[in-house]
């Protein structure tokens, strides 16, 4: 039985509008009323569960729809690729989903995963086995043979990793039909990649126009929508126009990659946290002045995009790339908020909403989760404290009172601790090489890491 009422809570609906006192009545998994109403039918119902939200924001759940379970906080891609085995990745998959719960994420979307074993997990979820997020997965992000964001680590032919190279119209067409044939709710392709004898123009855009179209054409005949990783202008315009569904990260666009956009209304997940935290947090690291630079020039480089896309009524949905080391699973999903807010000029509501009503698109459930009002589902958070005026009271798990999914009510309890696993992780002598410079002369800042790891 989910029937409940949330009483004395200040709601924040999803929808952009301003937080209001309001009660909020749940029954059979979804929004049943809110304030008199709630209120009054629940009178009737002596033995009713109450749960008393005073102090606390009732809000939907942050739906995360960049996030890879699979990679359990990786440090590189070569850790991916070659430390990660089938069974185990998606058993810790499993430890990691409950830090999303403990975060306040209701839903999430998996672009791509080792084995494709996150299709597995989502549906153990689905079928009560495990506890975690609503899920949405694609399967392996397609790439041509110029290989993805990882240069020639990737197999010319073959898996490698969460990647997998198709080299002809046929190879094409048939990868996407076995994917969704497998469950793949999204077919997820790399539209960029990184060539490293050219690695200083950045990633490029490696599929024609033609080959995107028959992505698109292949998935949409069976129900399917395409999501892109498109860094730069004509990546980005290209996926617009083939057809695309949904476009991370967008960066770099010009007037006619945005037009293309716009035109179609295509909705956007910048996936901006990595970029974040590496400019507030990348001292703490050690990471060099240059690098940091690096990072934040892909996010102020975009601003003046991003903004009109939004202003042109273009979705952005909030994503936080959780999965590798830098933005580790159930402490960052509310992040891309504050980029929103910070760089985009956003406001706290509005960023909300997209983290809420509109990256309900990611896990393909729009007008059915991320708003409290009535005939939604029940998926709701109550958060210590005024979200609309404080988004970092998001980061702490302390601050999650409640977290409900179809009305029923998750375990917050913290999880046991985790011991290291043999073979897991890639080992390391260190990121430096120790000539006499290093060890003799004096300090000088540590080398950048290779343009192959900065996924």
């Amino acid at each position: 039985m989910s029937d409940l009422i949330i009483e004395n809570g200040r709601v924040i609906d999803g929808t952009g509008a301003p937080a209001f006192d309001s009660a909020v009545l749940i029954e059979d998994g979804a929004i049943a009323a809110l304030g008199a109403e709630a209120q009054s039918r629940a009178a009737g119902r002596p033995g009713l569960r109450r749960i008393d939200a005073t102090g606390c924001t009732v809000m939907p759940g942050i739906i995360d729809t960049h996030c890879h379970l699979a990679f359990d906080d990786a440090a590189s891609n070569a850790e991916i690729f070659h430390q990660r085995r089938n069974a185990l990745s998606a058993l810790v998959a499993s430890y990691n989903a409950r830090k999303l719960l403990r975060a306040g994420v209701t839903g999430l979307l998996d672009p791509d995963s080792t084995f494709e074993n996150m299709i597995d997990l989502r549906d153990a979820i689905e079928a009560g086995i495990v506890e975690g997020p609503r899920m949405s997965c694609g399967a392996y992000a397609l790439i041509t043979g110029v290989g993805g964001t990882a240069g020639r680590m990737i197999a010319d032919e073959g898996v490698t990793g969460y990647y997998k190279p198709v080299n002809s119209r046929d190879e094409i067409v048939a990868e996407v039909r076995r994917q969704i044939k497998y469950g793949a709710d999204w077919i997820k392709v790399h539209v960029t990649g990184i060539v490293p004898r050219q690695a200083r123009r950045g990633e490029m855009c490696v599929w024609t126009l033609d080959e995107l179209k028959l992505i698109c054409d292949t998935a949409h005949e069976l129900m399917t929508p395409v999501m892109g990783h498109c860094r730069g202008a004509e990546a980005t315009r290209r996926a617009a126009i083939a057809g695309f569904d949904l476009i991370f990260h967008a960066t770099g666009m010009d007037e006619a990659a945005l037009t293309a956009v716009v035109d179609r209304k295509i909705p956007i997940a910048p996936a901006l946290t990595f970029q974040a935290n590496m400019v507030d947090f990348g001292p703490a690291l050690g990471t060099s002045a240059e690098l940091i630079k690096l990072f934040e020039r892909e996010i102020t480089d975009s601003i003046d995009t991003m903004t009109e896309a939004h202003r042109a009524g273009v979705p952005l949905l909030t994503g936080s790339e959780a999965g590798f080391a830098l933005v580790p699973y159930g402490d960052w999903h509310y992040r891309e908020m504050e980029v929103f807010v910070k760089y985009f000029g956003l406001s706290t509501l509005e960023a909300i909403q997209c983290a809420t009503q509109k990256s309900a698109f990611g896990i393909r459930m729009p007008g059915e989760v991320g708003v409290i009002a009535p005939g939604y589902r029940a998926d709701v958070i109550c958060v210590k404290g005024r979200v609309d005026e404080d988004l970092a009271l998001l980061g702490d798990p302390d601050n999650m009172r409640h977290v409900l999914i179809d009305g029923k009510e998750k375990d917050l309890s913290p999880l046991p601790p985790r011991r290291p696993i043999p073979g897991w992780r890639l080992a390391s002598m260190g990121g430096r090489r120790l000539t006499r410079d290093v060890a003799f002369g004096p300090q000088t800042p540590p080398e950048p890491p290779a343009i192959e790891e900065l996924h």
